[in-house]
């Protein structure tokens, strides 16, 4: 039969890791999320497009103290990160029946 270890003391309650923030109970940045996931959808996916509407959101999230204030910048808003004229890979060669690794002749000796 397995002892169980409890423990007497007090646990210590950990900050949280960078990247997990507390959900948005009151739904307060609910309108701003609301529009990007919107935008999102209208998109295709292509988030680069929706950028602002992020940016709002995550700044929406740091007024109110749902996430860590951090500058905008170190989070991929900066004009260096921007994406501009992106162009959307069309799979012409998985069309096209290419298959990855399938040109590799023999077996790979490790």
């Amino acid at each position: 039969m397995s002892s169980m270890n409890f423990r007497s003391s007090k646990q210590t309650i950990k900050p949280p890791q960078r990247g997990i923030f507390p959900l948005d109970h009151d739904s307060e940045c609910k309108p701003y999320m609301e529009k990007y996931i919107s935008c999102l959808k209208g998109q295709q996916d292509k988030h680069h497009l929706c950028r602002e509407l992020s940016k709002d959101y995550l700044q929406c999230r740091m007024d109110r103290q749902l996430m860590a204030a951090e500058d905008l910048d170190q989070l991929g808003f900066s004009e260096e990160a921007k994406v501009e004229n992106a162009v959307e890979y069309d799979k012409s060669k998985e069309k096209e029946g290419f298959i990855a690794g399938k040109h590799i002749d023999g077996r790979l000796k490790w």
